[in-house]
């Protein structure tokens, strides 16, 4: 992350979503102290209330913004002359467009070091029925989302799956009340990850995308087969282009294409929007294009077909 002279916390979730316990718990830890002033900016003000002994001891001074108009550069630069603070955190209105606070301009030195999106687990399915788009573009950026009262008898992996396709790099923890749950998934992939090459159903494609970005120790050097619509880039060689599937996020305007690269021959003569079966063999390593090691695919056999009747990839 960027090296900021005032660093921003910002803390994003729906009301009643655990931010405020978050931050009481954490302004607490010692490992969080700082010699300089801490400043937070509420714009939304739950149940919970701040521990007074704890705002004290961390030397952190409250302001609150009713409103989204009233989140101004000029609110902030204010702010800044008259606290002097050493960090800022903003408890952000889950209501409210984080696209919003993302184009202020914010007081010089001032920059967002860390964005943490808290969610209830039990209500999580509720908001993103109703909310999706909202709390889609919440957790786009987010770097750790954490979801409190995660009962394991909930669907936790899908969870882990909605956030994923929206933000593959995002931390995410799930927590009970005896503390963080190691192991989300209650069962095996819908699909044999022993097999000799792992066929992966049409309407498993998304899941076995984000298992094997993450379990580069269950797919390095196995064999898969699948269908997937060809993309092409000038920036790839010519012996690359990407299968894949594209992915609805939050409406049928708002997809995103997931897939690997993949390495054949056969590049060349395929044009992107074909569809295809691949056959490929998976190996592991650093890929400009991802920006950090995954899946490279290099085909064994790769034959144009027909599009697929369902040709979206939808997470639940």
């Amino acid at each position: 992350m960027d090296e900021f002279k005032v660093p921003i916390y910002l803390m994003t979730g729906f009301l009643e979503s655990g931010k405020t316990s978050f931050l009481n718990f954490t302004l607490a830890q010692e490992y969080f102290q700082i010699d300089e002033p801490t400043l937070l900016i509420l714009c939304e003000e739950g149940e919970e209330e701040y521990d007074k002994k704890v705002l004290k001891k961390s030397r952190t001074s409250v302001e609150v913004i009713d409103s989204i108009e009233e989140l101004t550069t000029e609110r902030l630069v204010a702010y800044d002359a008259f606290y002097n603070p050493g960090r800022v955190i903003i408890e952000y209105n889950g209501m409210w467009q984080v696209s919003k606070l993302e184009e202020l301009t914010f007081p010089s030195g001032w920059g967002i070091e860390q964005h943490i999106v808290t969610v209830d687990a039990s209500t999580f399915q509720v908001y993103l029925n109703n909310m999706k788009s909202l709390f889609m573009e919440m957790v786009r950026n987010a770097d750790l989302v954490l979801f409190n009262r995660a009962d394991t008898e909930l669907p936790l992996a899908n969870f882990r799956r909605s956030i994923k396709v929206v933000n593959p790099g995002a931390e995410l923890i799930f927590e009970d009340e005896e503390g963080e749950i190691e192991d989300i998934f209650d069962g095996e992939m819908p699909f044999d990850v022993k097999a000799e090459t792992i066929e992966i159903p049409n309407e498993d494609y998304g899941i076995w995308y984000l298992d094997a970005r993450d379990h580069a120790d269950t797919y390095n050097g196995k064999k898969v087969s699948f269908t997937g619509m060809v993309l092409k880039s000038r920036e790839f060689a010519k012996n690359e282009f990407v299968p894949g599937r594209m992915a609805m996020t939050c409406c049928a305007d708002d997809t995103t294409f997931l897939g690997f690269v993949c390495k054949s021959d056969e590049a060349r003569h395929l044009k992107t929007g074909k569809w295809v079966n691949v056959v490929a063999k998976v190996k592991y390593e650093f890929v400009p294009a991802y920006g950090e090691t995954g899946p490279v695919l290099y085909a064994i056999s790769v034959e144009e077909t027909e599009p697929l009747k369902d040709e979206l990839v939808y997470f639940s």
